[in-house]
């Protein structure tokens, strides 16, 4: 008889973003508004970097916290952007911030504790928590403007508490936190002594405004969570970093280790590029997400669906207007079959997300406006 695989593995699925996407890839003439993936090409100076990589033959093992040359790029970048004061020791390169927020997991929990999560959230991070043999506890964000407050996280702490995934701006809400309100969970963090893993993957992409860490508040609490996926239209490149106090690092790297060995030296070098002669590369991006975004809240909005502007990131989490009597799921199959346009149920990132779905605007605007054209005429079916 062989012997049965482990439970926790069995009790996970697939991701619903990616289940989605794969049941909707089929229908011709499709626009996929499901991923989040930049349609902007990784910048020529950086792809040049990778390819002189190559040619140089630049394609052995690094350091497994990655090339002192990019970790010293990294502290000096994320100073400059940010604030943050991390030394090389303090800073390790992940195979993308995917590979980080498992590490981050997997260095801090043991079975039995639990972890908050902002509801609705990315569903990266529940699977994960759960092989682990912790429990995610999500918090409802719904009726605060799809904000994380101080006083719903300060109720949802107790002794078995180990940390919150604090993401921001968020996928799927592109909603973010201003330095205030940080500043109010950062004080609670404090006091209760939890860890912090800030998923700050799409800092560069915050709209009005600077982004502020939250690690800036509470060091000594914090993870933080990076990469060049978003910022840099880097997404196969699968480059992030994880920092830390020197102390927590000194574990993180244990894991990364056993787990990747080291990340790309190839893409490593790509990223050296990207940090030390691309630290505006995101700025035109950025500028064209915004503008992308004020066209389709206008458009979304018009069919009656619910909005809330998004800070950054490029999704919007649309509520489905009470005409509307299918379940999400249902009514993004039908969508995707009949108007041709693929958006991902919210019932992928929520137990709330029946009455919405996300809607990635990264993607051209011609596409977005044959999108929105192709919704209108679907949606005047329940006027």
């Amino acid at each position: 008889m062989s012997k049965q695989l482990r439970q926790a593995v069995q009790e996970i699925e697939i991701s619903g973003i990616r289940k989605f996407n794969t049941r909707v890839a089929g229908i011709p003439d499709m626009i996929r508004l499901t991923l989040g993936e930049p349609d902007f090409p990784t910048p020529e100076h950086v792809k040049q970097a990778a390819i002189e990589a190559i040619h140089n033959d630049f394609t052995n093992y690094t350091p497994n916290a990655g090339t002192p040359e990019l970790l010293e790029a990294a502290s000096q970048y994320f100073r400059e952007k940010y604030d943050l004061k991390y030394s090389t020791k303090e800073i390790i390169v992940t195979v993308g911030a995917t590979e980080a927020i498992n590490t981050a997991l997997q260095t801090i929990l043991v079975a039995g504790d639990e972890v908050l999560l902002p509801d609705p959230i990315y569903p990266g991070y529940e699977p994960l928590i759960h092989l682990m043999d912790a429990t995610a506890i999500k918090i409802d964000t719904t009726e605060t403007a799809f904000k994380l407050t101080a006083e719903q996280l300060r109720a949802s702490i107790t002794p078995k508490t180990k940390a919150l995934i604090l993401p921001y701006p968020s996928n799927p809400t592109g909603v973010t936190l201003t330095v205030e309100e940080l500043e109010q969970i950062a004080e609670v963090i404090r006091e209760t002594g939890i860890f912090v893993i800030a998923d700050e993957i799409y800092s560069e992409l915050t709209f009005f405004g600077t982004h502020t860490s939250i690690a800036t508040m509470i060091r000594e609490q914090t993870i933080v969570i990076n990469g060049l996926s978003k910022s840099h239209a880097m997404i196969g490149w699968r480059i992030g970093f994880l920092m830390a106090p020197e102390a927590i690092t000194n574990q993180l790297i244990k894991v990364h280790q056993y787990a990747v060995t080291c990340a790309s030296s190839i893409s490593q070098k790509a990223a050296q590029e990207a940090l030390l002669h691309g630290k505006d590369d995101a700025v035109q991006m950025r500028t064209e997400y915004n503008t992308r975004a004020g066209f389709v809240q206008d458009r979304l909005t018009k069919m009656g669906f619910s909005i809330i502007r998004p800070d950054g990131a490029f999704y919007f989490f649309a509520k489905l207007p009470d005409s509307v009597q299918e379940n999400s799921f249902d009514w993004a199959i039908e969508l995707a079959e009949v108007a041709k346009v693929a958006v991902v149920p919210g019932s992928a990132f929520s137990e709330k997300g029946d009455r919405y779905f996300r809607l990635s605007f990264a993607a051209s605007f011609i596409q977005l406006a044959e999108a929105m054209d192709r919704m209108s005429i679907f949606m005047e079916k329940y006027e």
